[in-house]
Formats: C-alpha cells, structure tokens, sequence
C-alpha cells in the first residue's frame, strides 16, 4: 500500500535491494521468503518482533531517492512481492517519464510526494475509510494483531505492551496484545514462533503478585492453564487494562451486555502519548467516571469531564482546603487531600451565578459558585480557570435547557391542575427541606383506585403517642434534631451542604426519627434522580398497575411477609404502596424484576420516605449501592460474600479456619447483606445500620459482620457444627439494643424463633457501630473494588460452570455421548455463542443468551454459527457442499422454528450423525431433503422440477461426503449405480400415477392433488412418527400435510390453504388414483412406508412452519410450491415423479461401499479436540514455524 512519505536515513541496513532506477528502489527485508537469510535473517526477524518493527508486517517497500541526495523517502510498503511489484510497475509506466522532465531536485521531491499523498487520498475516499483518532503506528499493530491471530475486522485491538511470557521453564520476549474479547500473545526468536489466544470469558482468576526472581508478575488462570508474563514496562497500567476489559467480559455472561465504544470523545491533544488507542482513551474514561461516581454516589449515567487541583474556602472554619474539582454534564464536585476533611457536591440544576473573581497574592485565580439556596462556594489556585469556566457555562446552558423543556412538558400534560403542575416543578427548584417536610401537601393518588396513596412517610401516620407524652427518651431525640439544625446552619442543607468529619459523627449517632427519609435521600444520591425525572414514577405505576407476569406474581406472595410485625404493614394502606414502589421497579428494570429481600428492604424506606422518595432509594439501592444483588442468581451478595470471606481471613485470622470448617460464613453472609442487618436484628437497631450504609456505603456492613465475628470469637471456636454457631450469632444480634429508640418496642421475628436458651446480654448498637469503625474502619472502599473483581471472576465463572453441568446432566440419559464428551461440546457450543456476540451473528445476541431462561435454553446458536460447528465436528462435512447441506440440517433441527437451536436439539442432530444406525442416518439424510427452500417464490411452479431438483441435491450432497475418503472411488461408482437405480424408480412410478390420473381426468374432473398421507386408509393417518424417535419428543405430530387443491370445482370458495385440513378431501373425490396409490398398503406393518405417495406443499407459508415432524414415513421427494391455485392442465406433465424413503433406503442397501461407509463408527473425541485445537476466527492461522494455540475452557 501506499504510505505518506517519511525519510529514512540508512536505506542499506537490514534490507536487500532487489530493482533499481535513477529515483526509485525497491527493497526486501533480510531473512523474509525463501531460504530465511541464514543466521542474520533470524537474527532481523528476532529485532524486528522485539522491537515492534513494521518491516514483520510489511517485508517489501519503495523508496525514493534523488540522484544526487542521500536522504530517501519511503513511499510504499507491502505485505506480497505482487503487491508490491504492481505498485512498481505503476511508477515506472506513470512516473519515470514525467520525472526526467523537471530540473530542479526539490521540485522532483515535491512532485512525487504530492502524487503519492494524492493517490491516498483518492484511495480513502472511494473505499469510505474513515478518519479516526488512532496514529499510524496503532493501526499497523492493530493491522499485525489481525494478521498473526487471524482476527476479523470486528475485534478491536485496546492496545499492545511488550513482555515476556513463561513457557514452561523459558521466558519468550514478544508483545502482548489485549483486544476487546481477547488477551493475545506473539513471539519470534531465532526462527521459533510463539501464539497464545486466550478469550476475556474464559478467565477463571487474574492476578498481579511478585516473586523474588520476578519482582513484577501478571498471572492468567483459565480452567485448564495457568499463564504467566513479566518484564513489563509500566505493569500498572497493563494490569488495569487486563482487569477492566475481563470485567466487560463477565458483565456480558452475566447480563448479556455487550461492548459499545463511545464516540463522543474529546479529541485527543498534539501532547497525548503516541501509542494510546480512541479504545483505550475510551475505557481509561470509563474507569475514571466510575470512580467518580462511586465516590459522590452520582447517577450511572454521569460521565466526567475532567478535574484539577484547587482549593475550597470553607467558611465553618475559616479555612483554604486543598484538594480537587471535579467537572461533569450536570455536576460540580469537590474532595480535599485528606479524604475525611470535606466534600461537595454542586448539581448545576442548583446553580445561579458562576463568576471569575479578583486575582490577588492570597487568593490566586479564585472562581465563585453561587447556587439557589444563596450558598456561594469560593474556589481558588485553578490552573486553566478561563477553560474551566467556559466548559461550566457550557454545561449549565444545557442543563437550564433541560429543565425549561421538562417545565414546559409538565405544564402542557397538567395544565388542567395547577396544584399537580406546582407539585412537579418544586422537585425541580426547590431544596430538600420544602419538598419532604410539608405534611400539608394535598394527597395526590396515583392509580385512581379506592386505595389511599402514602403521600407521606408511613411511619408519621403510626407514632403512636399522645402529645403530652415525654420522656427522656424524647428529650434525647429532641437534643438529637437540634444537633441536626445546627449543622444544618452552619454546613448548609441540601445537596450542596458541606459534607465533614462532623456529618460522620452526627450519623453514628443515629440520624432522628423525623429525618431519616430526608437524609438518607441526600446521602445515598437518590435526590438527585429524583430532582431529574419529575413525574417519572407516576407514569411507571399507571403503566405497570394491573400488569402481571412473574415478578408480580412474587410480588403479591411476599407482601404480607414484610415487617409483618409492624403496624403500618397491618392495613392496606401500606400494603398497597409497597406494591406500587416493587411493581414499578419490576418494570424499571425487568432483569432485576422483584428479587426476595427488597420487600424487606423497601418496607424500611416506606416507614421512614414518601413512595417517590422510596422508590428513587430502591433505584439507588439495586443500581449503584449493591450491584448484581438482586437479580435472579444474588450475583453481587455471592461476590461480596467472598470478599467477607478475604477480610476475615485478614482481619479475624484465628477465626477463619474455624468458620470455613463450619461453613458458616456463606450462611450468615446472604441473610445480612442482602436485608442490610434488617432481618437479623431487632428493627430499631438495624435502621441505625441503615443510616450509616447510606452515608458510607457497603464497607459499613462489612465492618459490622466483621464486629460481629470478632465479639463473638471464643463461643464460636468452641462451636461443634454450624446449627451452635449460626444459634450463637442468631442470640447476639438479637440482643443489640436502641435505647435511644422512641418506637414502640415491635416484636422482633428472629427473636421468636431462637431457642429458650439463657438470652445474650443487652448490646448497644451505637457502641457495636462505633468499635467496628474503630477496629475495622482501615477498610477502603477502592481495595473493596478490587476485591470484588477477583471475587466477580471467581462466582460468574462458578455459575457458568454449573449451568454446564446442569445442562449435561439434564441431556445425558437421551445420547450415547459420554459426561466428558457433552462437557467438551458444551463448551464449543457456548464459545461459538461468544464469538457470534463479539462479531455479529445474523441475529440479535440478546435473543440467544438470556441468563433467566431454563439451563438448556440459555445459549443459542444461528444458522450461521452451527455452519462453523457443522464443520468442526459433522462427520459429513466435506467440500464445497457442506454449507448448504448445514442450512438443510440446521432447519430440520430447528423444531420449533424461531432459526435458533439450542444445545439440546444440536446434541440430538450430532448423537445420529455419531451414534445413530444406518437407517436413522439415510433417513435424516433423505428428510433434510425434502424439507421446503427457503426461498422458492415461482410464478409457475414445476413440480417434477421441484423433486428431481431435490434428487439431485440429494446426488450432490453424496458425492461430496466422499470426497476426501479413503475408498473414494469405490463410493463414487456405487453411488453412481444407486443414481441410475433410483432414477429409473422414479419413472415407474410416474407411469404409475398417470394412468390412475389419466382415467380420472375422462370423468371431466379437475385433476386432484395427492398428499403425503391420504384419509382413505385409516392405518396410513395413524402411521407413527418415528422421526420422533430420532429427534426427542415431537412437537407437531397431529398436523396433516393440507391438500395443494380443493373438491372440484368448489375450490374458489374454500378458505386460504393453510386452514385446509387433510379431512376435507372425502374418498370419492380422489377415485381410482388414490386407491391405486395406497392398493398395496394394507399388507405393510405400521412403520413400512407407503410407495407411491407425493407430498405437495400448498402454500409459501407453510413452507416456514413445515418442521421434520410433519414429515411421516410416507414422504417422498418432490414439494409442488403452487401458492394455493390451480393448477393449469398445461403444467401436469411429470407431476408425479417420486422418490420415496423406502426406494431410497432400499438402494443404498444394494452397494456394500455405501452401507461399510454409513455403518463405519465415528471418532468423537478426536473431532472435538481437532475443534478445540482448530482456531476458528475469521480465517485459520497460517503459519510454517512451530506454534502453539491455547484455548482455554
């Protein structure tokens, strides 16, 4: 190809001239082709792959020179000695004439460069390549990844690092190249190749450890290999990469997800490093928005703009902090150094002024951010202060632009209701003191029912006291709300207040009764989806109101099962909300649907949060605070479950033995994380641990199941067996206390159902929060991150692992493979799923893969996914013929007619290839056949066309099974023989039938069609499906084949052809032909074909619906595709040309090469392994040195 001139100061180094002439020189790499070069060749093709030197890739090149200049400019490169020979001819033909024309040497370079800059242009644009972000040097290693792997154009290379990698006892130096859906590896040294694919799915643990000879280790494990590389140059950012794109992996096994890059990057500076891909700019922005996110509990659709170094005045202390800003769409955020100090956060929806103020030696570059609440925040030292406001203006007209149009739609959908409309926009504008204090406010009902809806938090309809009533308890809750106050005023309220060390104190306290809904909405980031989606839960509950599907069928079970025990879950009332609030996320967010626990869990928020506030906590809740844990398989309460697992290893080591030999760990570790303690300890103490889960996150539960463990640690090392230590800690909690609770005392369940043991001393929760943070508080959120993506790793490939031995052992008793066998197809069956996610198959991945589904169904291939499979592992692929004939076969397993099969019904097409007798394979051989094309649409159809067609494919698919066998003539002549044989079958029994039509037709009649099976004769309509024998349980046996035409001439009255049935056509409309047909049936058993039957496919549509069911043992090859008309008398010539199964059958038996061929057993084990061992990307490697490919799984 031609490249954009660049000078090269040693033309002579490393290359051999081969062509010459005054301007230009065409030049091969030394050591590439024949012969290799001897010592010095491998010595270049070593450097060359060390040093990542295009010349690997492009071995031949042009350069120009001028006569008199020593400086040479490269022009052209090529992978081919013709590609680059055509390129040569073209400059002697189109530019050595033209050139001896100028007499200026510059003028001769400036000529030839823009010629050859031309030419690329020009090539650019008639091929549609479009401008990108990556350099030069990306996309030649990302041309080298695709060549050396045999990549499609779909795998995207992220980037490339070099290393070393292990094999065995030797270290190979190369280049390690992670793609989207692979981690790849390629060596050359001294004339001997290294390849290493291993797929991001298949990795079961990932690692970054040290030893004392390898200071800096990567190590990746599958189920089968271990792989380990070290000598990296920055082993951090490799790591990372590593961990990031094996997380999108796991992410798509679990919720079927796939990767979308995003496009609207920033473009990328003239300072970025050279080698960074617009994919790696890509993830590295994902990684840095998901932290960010996690770190203000901002929506998870949040993308960070960027951030700086800065200071913040903070006016409750009189003080410049130092820390960073954070910039992005809708907020405006800020951490100081010391993580503890303060943090802000500013939605720009809250923002009025924001203005550059006076520069002066204290107060360098200082930046002044006003909000609605009249709280001005004053940041100083910015470096880029002019860009970073112009990038916050431009955010903030957005934003004002969004909120205009959501006001402007609120106000048309509402202008009949003033009250609704105001109600709406104070979400907007106001701070959260307006909109959840007022108790005032008019009860707005949701779903026009008789049922009153909770406008307010339940629990203020059910305080059950008198107002006279105070007690020291009450004193205390008093003192508790001042506290509130206080901070409030000097901190701020709202989104924006300051949030400190102080903030912390106050919430280990325990947050007053009266506030809890509006705290917990600030801390946990639900008020900002809830500011942003006015009106959004409505909708949802009208919409989702008097639906059902499974989860609300779940719904209604668990209800009454949720805080049964406290009043406001006694009535309708609240038990209609908390029906809205499930039913409504069930419809948000169908895979999580309804997940036992969140009635647990949404009950609590009631008590204490209106029903919108309640719903935009469970969103938080389910979405960003507790990932994966509600879904069907409680994904992310088993991840973290191992966490806990890591933690007490580390933090309670004397007990983690102890535990793991109990197996009480994985017991208590579901039932409190995912009901946040509210299950396992008295009400009033576990809303306390709910209070600081908001404001912290999960490291607080953490911290407490660890205090737990570490309160009790002599009881349990003297436990026996899980039931004493699961009754231990079951006593414990429930004997934490709230003394400073003001609830009326509400029997707690678990407490009900303890033995009548001596009770545990009273705990005090408050303490129990405080020394676990005090003991455990060095817990981190980011090392919790990590963690759980080692954990992630672990539980999915756990999970996936079992669906495979559920499935084997569900199929296992209907095949003769083996348990081994099934496994290893599985796994073939499920990466060839994969890969048609990664690179597109013809249908939507989504329809393949759903992890709800049953077992079996969960994967599921296409057409063009079991071709690749059906050459891998069919015994009869062979030749050019062996697509068309995986089509047939494909639409013959394909029962249910929805153009996917799934594991089950690919098993029982391969168990008769391999396993079946001879019979069973001549008859799915002649039935794949005689199945309808797909797309046969005739003006006139020719049925006689249609079956000696059908016989002819039939001759071909013959032929080609032989073609690389060893008795390969043998099998040719035979299958010569049963042509001519079969052929002259056929003619009989067309003279057959037209003499029987030929009387018919005297009588004046319209000439009546012959179905596959005719009513007449009773036996016949009774004959079994042995098919079904073949292929499980048959779906569809009771379907007749219709008849092509009606009775007589009554046929223009009769209803379209498919809803013609069998029964319709009486005896005596057929006469003689059929009696001639089916004369000599009565003699045949029930499972004998009949001979001279024809089966005529009325109409185009039945042809998708016809499935291998409704073919019974009288089939014969021949399909009249007539559409539902008549035919002309003109096209009944040769009608009835027919083969029959039993012709078929008995022809094949006649030649002894044919029947030794169909009958010979088959190798299963040695086809799987070729399989495995056969790397199945785009196009096979090729390659003449030694390599190795390791597939793992």
């Amino acid at each position: 190809m031609w490249v954009s001139p660049e000078d090269v100061l040693l033309a002579g180094a490393l290359w051999i001239t081969e062509r010459a002439n005054p301007y230009f020189i065409l030049q091969k790499r030394k050591g590439h082709g024949d012969g290799g070069g001897g010592l010095a060749g491998l010595l270049v093709g070593t450097l060359d792959v060390v040093l990542d030197s295009s010349a690997r890739m492009a071995p031949y090149r042009i350069l120009y020179q001028t006569p008199d200049s020593l400086v040479y400019w490269i022009i052209a490169h090529g992978t081919s000695r013709k590609e680059i020979t055509e390129h040569w001819e073209w400059l002697e033909h189109n530019l050595l004439q033209t050139l001896s024309i100028f007499e200026n040497e510059n003028d001769i370079t400036t000529f030839v460069k823009g010629k050859v800059q031309g030419i690329i242009a020009e090539y650019n644009k008639n091929h549609d390549v479009k401008e990108d972000d990556d350099t030069d040097k990306f996309k030649e290693a990302s041309a080298k990844f695709r060549k050396l792997f045999g990549m499609p154009e779909e795998e995207k290379l992220v980037n490339y690092y070099s290393c070393s990698y292990w094999k065995g006892k030797v270290p190979r130096q190369g280049w390690l190249y992670l793609s989207i859906n692979h981690l790849c590896f390629y060596s050359y040294l001294l004339g001997k190749e290294a390849k290493l694919v291993v797929r991001w799915a298949d990795i079961t643990q990932l690692e970054k450890s040290a030893t004392l000879l390898l200071p800096d280790v990567i190590k990746v494990s599958t189920r089968t290999n271990e792989h380990v590389f070290s000598v990296f140059l920055n082993i951090n950012e490799t790591f990372k990469l590593a961990e990031q794109l094996a997380n999108i992996a796991m992410r798509q096994l679990l919720d079927n997800k796939g990767f979308e890059q995003d496009r609207s990057l920033p473009k990328l500076k003239k300072k970025s490093p050279k080698k960074v891909s617009a994919l790696k700019r890509d993830l590295d922005a994902r990684a840095k928005s998901e932290r960010y996110r996690a770190l203000f509990r901002l929506p998870k659709d949040e993308k960070l703009d960027g951030h700086t170094d800065c200071t913040l005045w903070t006016p409750f202390n009189k003080m410049h902090i130092l820390g960073q800003m954070f910039v992005s769409t809708n907020y405006i955020c800020f951490t100081s150094k010391e993580e503890t100090l303060c943090s802000l956060i500013i939605p720009l929806r809250e923002v009025t002024i924001v203005e550059k103020a006076d520069s002066s030696n204290v107060l360098p570059s200082p930046l002044s951010i006003s909000t609605k609440n009249r709280m001005t925040f004053l940041f100083a030292n910015l470096k880029d202060r002019d860009f970073l406001v112009q990038r916050i203006s431009d955010f903030l007209q957005q934003t004002t632009s969004k909120i205009y149009l959501e006001r402007e739609l609120n106000s048309s959908l509402n202008s009949s209701d003033d009250e609704v409309y105001s109600q709406h926009g104070s979400l907007l504008s106001s701070s959260p003191q307006h909109s959840l204090g007022s108790e005032s406010e008019r009860t707005f009902n949701l779903n026009d029912s008789s049922v009153p809806t909770a406008t307010q938090a339940l629990m203020t309809m059910y305080r059950r006291r008198s107002p006279e009533e105070f007690n020291p308890k009450l004193a205390k809750e008093f003192l508790k709300e001042q506290a509130w106050k206080n901070h409030f005023t000097e901190y701020g309220q709202g989104v924006c207040m300051y949030r400190t060390e102080k903030t912390k104190e106050l919430v280990l306290k325990g947050i007053p009764e009266g506030m809890r809904g509006e705290l917990w909405l600030l801390f946990s980031g639900a008020i900002n989806e809830m500011a942003t989606h006015p009106g959004y839960y409505e909708d949802l509950v009208e919409k989702s109101m008097g639906k059902y599907n499974l989860a609300t069928e779940e719904i209604e079970r668990d209800l009454h099962r949720s805080l049964p025990e406290h009043p406001a879950f006694q009535n309708e009332m609240g038990i209609a909300a908390l029906r809205r609030v499930l039913t409504a996320y069930a419809f948000r967010n169908p895979n999580i649907g309804y997940c036992q626990a969140m009635n647990i869990v949404t009950s609590v928020l009631l008590l204490y949060a209106k029903e919108e506030e309640a719903f935009w906590l469970l969103v938080a809740l389910c979405e960003r605070m507790l990932p994966d844990y509600y879904n069907t398989r409680v994904v992310g309460a088993l991840v973290d479950q191992g966490v806990f697992e890591e933690l007490a290893r580390e933090y309670v080591p004397q007990l983690y033995d102890c535990m793991q030999d109990l197996g009480v760990i994985s017991t208590i570790s579901l039932s409190w994380f995912l009901t946040l303690f509210l299950s396992v300890m008295p009400f009033e103490s576990a809303v306390v641990v709910v209070d600081c889960f908001f404001y912290d996150g999960i490291k607080v539960i953490f911290q407490l199941a660890l205090s737990v463990l570490h309160a009790n640690i002599h009881q349990l090392l003297g436990c026996k067996d899980d039931g004493e230590a699961m009754t231990v800690l079951g006593r414990y909690l429930d004997s934490v206390t709230n003394k400073d609770s003001t609830l009326p005392p509400i029997p707690h369940l678990h407490s009900l159902l303890t033995d009548n043991g001596e009770p545990h001393p009273e705990v005090d929760i408050f303490k129990l929060v405080r020394s676990s943070y005090e003991k455990f508080g060095s817990i981190r959120a980011d090392v919790i991150e990590q963690m759980r993506f080692k954990q992630r790793l672990r539980v999915i490939q756990t999970i996936e692992d079992t669906t495979k031995r559920n499935v084997v052992r569900t199929i296992v008793t209907e095949t003769a493979f083996s348990i081994d066998e099934l496994e290893e197809l599985y796994v073939l069956f499920k990466a060839e799923h994969l890969t048609s996610c990664y690179w597109g198959g013809s249908s939507n991945p989504t329809e393949r893969h759903d992890p709800s589904l049953p077992y079996l169904e969960q994967y599921r291939i296409d057409v063009e996914q079991f071709k690749d499979l059906f050459n891998l592992l069919f015994p009869w692929a062979n030749g050019a013929h062996s697509d068309p004939l995986a089509v047939r076969f494909f639409r013959l397993l394909d029962q249910n007619g929805d153009a996917l099969i799934n594991f089950r019904e690919f098993i029982n097409g391969l168990g008769v290839l391999c396993h079946g007798d001879l019979t069973e394979k001549l008859k799915l051989l002649y039935k794949m056949h005689v199945l309808p094309e797909f797309t046969h649409e005739q003006e006139e159809p020719d049925s006689a066309f249609e079956a000696t067609h059908q016989f002819i494919e039939l001759c071909k698919t013959l032929y080609s099974m032989f073609s690389e066998d060893v008795a390969e003539q043998e099998l040719y002549h035979a299958t010569a023989t049963v042509t001519s044989l079969l052929l002259e079958m056929g003619e009989v029994g067309k003279l057959f039938s037209s003499s029987g039509r030929r009387d018919l037709n005297l009588d004046g009649r319209s000439e009546p069609s012959m179905c596959a099976r005719d009513v007449s004769d009773p036996k016949i309509s009774q004959e079994p499906q042995d098919l079904g024998d073949v292929f499980g349980p048959a779906g569809l046996e009771n379907k007749s084949s219709p008849c092509e035409d009606g009775k007589g001439d009554e046929a223009s009255e009769l209803p379209p052809m498919q809803d013609i049935k069998l029964e319709d056509s009486s005896p005596k409309d057929t006469g003689t032909s059929s009696a001639m047909l089916i004369s000599d049936d009565e003699t045949k058993d029930d499972t004998s074909m009949s001979s001279y039957s024809v089966l005529s496919a009325g109409s185009h549509e039945l042809d998708e619906k016809l499935q291998c069911e409704d073919i019974a043992d009288d089939t014969v090859l021949v399909r009249s595709d007539s559409r539902g008309s008549r035919l002309p008398h003109s096209t009944s010539i040769d009608k009835d040309w027919a083969i029959t199964f039993e012709q078929f059958l008995a022809s094949v038996l006649t030649e002894q090469a044919l029947v030794h061929y169909f009958e010979k057993p088959v190798e299963v084990a040695a086809r799987i392994t070729n399989a495995k061992n056969v790397r199945k990307v785009g196009r096979p490697l090729l390659s003449t040195s030694d390599y190795e490919i390791s597939l793992s799984g």
